[in-house]
C-alpha cells in the first residue's frame, strides 16, 4: 500500500553507532536545520535511501540499514515521493551526455529539465482524459469541473511569469513543452539562469503530481535562489499543492520567515542518546 505521508523517521545511528534519530514529522511542511556538520543532509540522504531501494536491490530487509520510517496509513510500506537537489554541477555521466547531446545539456539542472519536459507532458495528457472522462460520464457539473482542471496548468504559468518578470521572461503558452518569449526570441529553458532554473525544476516537479499526495525531499533548495524567491519558495509550493508532505534542510532564515517558524526541527531536539 502507498501511503499519503511519512509521519516519522528513525535512524538507529547518524555516524558509526552514535546519534539515534527521532523525527515526527507534519503532514505538510517540515524543515530540519542546524549548524553545519551536525547531520541535515545525512539524515536526508539516509531517509531518500530507504525509499529509493528495494527489498530486492537490497537483498535484505529493511531494518539492516538502520532507518525506519512510519506511514500513513501505518500499513502503507511505501511511499510517492521526489528529490531536489539545490547544487548545480556540469553533467559527467557519458550515458546521459550521450542521450541529450542534441538538447545541448551541460548541467544537471538541464538534465532534471530534460526529465521534467516529458512528465509536464504526460501531465497535460492525463488533464485532457481526466476533461474527457467528464464529459463522457455526463457529469452535470462537467464545465465547471473541467475548467478548475484547465486551471491548474494556467495557474502555475501565471505564477511563473510573475517570478520571471523582472528580467522579460513569459512561458510561451501557445507550446505543450516549456519556452519562455525573450526580448523577441523563443528561449529553452536550458538558457535560463542558475537560480531560474531551480526555481522552475521546484514548481514543475510540484505541478506534475496533480495535486495528488506525495512526499517532496528537498537539501538546501536555497541555493542560487534570490532571497526574494527563497521567501516565497515554501508559499509557492503548498500553493501548487496543498497536499503535498514537505521535508527539506536548509540555512536559509528567508524560507521560513514567512509564516513557516513553526515548522522548523533543529536536529539537536530530533537526536536520543
Amino acid at each position: 500500500m502507498t501511503a499519503n505521508y511519512i509521519k516519522r523517521i528513525e535512524i538507529d545511528s547518524l555516524w558509526r553507532g552514535t546519534r539515534h534519530i527521532v523525527w515526527n514529522l507534519r503532514p505538510g511542511v517540515n524543515v530540519l536545520s542546524g549548524i553545519n556538520g551536525v547531520g541535515k543532509s545525512t539524515i536526508l540522504r539516509k531517509t531518500i535511501r530507504r525509499l529509493t531501494q528495494g527489498k530486492e536491490e537490497l537483498g535484505r530487509d529493511y531494518n539492516s540499514l538502520g532507518v525506519h520510517l512510519t506511514f500513513e496509513p501505518e500499513e502503507a510500506d511505501t511511499v510517492h515521493f521526489d528529490v531536489i537537489r539545490g547544487v548545480d554541477r556540469p553533467l559527467v555521466s557519458a550515458d546521459i551526455l550521450n542521450k541529450v547531446m542534441e538538447a545541448r545539456l551541460t548541467t544537471e539542472l538541464d538534465w532534471q529539465l530534460y526529465q521534467l519536459q516529458r512528465r509536464y507532458l504526460d501531465f497535460q495528457v492525463n488533464q485532457s482524459n481526466r476533461i474527457v472522462a467528464l464529459f463522457t460520464a455526463a457529469d452535470p457539473e462537467a464545465q465547471q469541473k473541467a475548467s478548475a482542471i484547465a486551471q491548474e496548468k494556467a495557474h502555475f504559468q501565471d505564477l511563473v511569469d510573475e517570478l520571471f518578470e523582472a528580467t522579460g521572461k513569459k512561458i510561451d503558452r501557445t507550446s505543450n513543452e516549456i519556452f519562455f518569449h525573450h526580448l523577441g526570441e523563443r528561449l529553452a529553458p536550458y538558457l535560463l539562469s542558475s537560480g531560474e532554473k531551480q526555481m522552475l525544476i521546484i514548481l514543475l516537479t510540484v505541478l506534475v503530481e496533480d495535486r495528488q499526495p506525495y512526499v517532496l525531499l528537498m537539501d538546501e533548495p536555497e541555493i542560487s535562489l534570490h532571497i526574494e524567491w527563497q521567501q516565497r519558495l515554501l508559499e509557492l509550493i503548498t500553493d501548487l499543492n496543498p497536499n503535498a508532505q514537505v521535508i527539506l534542510t536548509t540555512h536559509s532564515p528567508a524560507v521560513i520567515m514567512s509564516g513557516w517558524a513553526d515548522c522548523v526541527t533543529d536536529v539537536e531536539d530530533i537526536i536520543v542518546e
